[in-house]
């Protein structure tokens, strides 16, 4: 059997600050979603916010149209991990757990990110859960800029980042198999894939210019899913609740920018972030 041979993308600095000013979209609307999330808003309310703030923009959602999927967001809601579409009919409610995805391409450069929000008063161990989500993601981003920085990087080096990170969160979570991160640049999905878990020290060495969007995704329990008949949702096969966190990043010679993070990652990543990710944020006004 033939392997797939890699397409792999390097992004120039300039190129990069395209993708940064897709990325603050993205953040904004997801910042918009999290205010607004609470018991009774439909994730078709969270949808529609998400359009409003990227077209006001001057963006497009990215994932409006993908394959024909008829929504801006994914709204995941509890036992639904990833991919689940947006309806009036899903109503949130106190103690769920809900994960939006989101994606803004502006001229013709994507961000893509996601984050995983308590509505109201949620179990505190559900909450811990989406916490670990992210600390795993954080853990990831910062090998990658360890291994961009000092030369000797490897793909797997953010897979297994991930993965020890959350095994050591305190929980016998599931990491879901089967999806993860992926390049990101004028497409949305760009070779590499990023597993969530693997052996450190494989793959594609990890270089200035390759743009990853990291996203590990866990549940309370199995992490085996199955697809819905819709074609998209994406749910937990034990009905467990499940997490999704996402960035988008790129890699510099001097460590790692988060184009999808507001603060470029300074308050996580320290000396890790790239000096160019303390320059002032681009307008995307403009």
């Amino acid at each position: 059997m033939r392997r797939h041979q890699l397409n792999i993308q390097l992004k120039t600095p300039e190129q990069i600050d395209l993708m940064r000013r897709a990325g603050l979209v993205v953040a904004n609307a997801l910042a918009a979603m999290r205010a607004a999330v609470a018991p009774g808003v439909s994730t078709a309310d969270l949808d529609a916010i998400a359009e409003g703030v990227i077209r006001d923009a001057g963006g497009v959602p990215s994932f409006k149209g993908y394959h024909d999927y008829p929504a801006s967001i994914c709204s995941s809601v509890n036992e639904q991990i990833v991919h689940a579409i947006p309806s009036p009919k899903q109503v949130l409610r106190e103690g769920d757990l809900v994960s939006l995805d989101c994606g803004a391409v502006l001229d013709g450069w994507h961000g893509d990110a996601a984050i995983t929000v308590p509505v109201g008063e949620t179990d505190p161990a559900l909450v811990r859960m989406a916490e670990v989500a992210e600390e795993s993601m954080w853990a990831g981003i910062a090998a990658a800029a360890r291994g961009v920085r000092s030369g000797r990087g490897r793909l797997t080096d953010i897979s297994h980042a991930v993965e020890t990170r959350v095994r050591a969160g305190g929980g016998r979570y599931g990491i879901v198999d089967g999806y993860g991160g992926h390049g990101i640049g004028t497409e949305m999905h760009q070779d590499p894939h990023v597993l969530n878990h693997g052996r450190p020290g494989r793959g594609i060495k990890l270089s200035p210019g390759l743009c990853l969007a990291i996203e590990p995704m866990i549940t309370m329990g199995s992490p085996r899913t199955v697809e819905l008949e819709d074609g998209w949702t994406v749910v937990s096969r034990d009905g467990s609740v499940a997490a999704h966190v996402e960035h988008s990043i790129a890699l510099l010679d001097d460590g790692a920018w988060v184009l999808t993070a507001p603060d470029g990652g300074q308050a996580r990543l320290g000396d890790l972030l790239s000096a160019r990710a303390t320059a002032p944020s681009p307008s995307t006004s403009s």
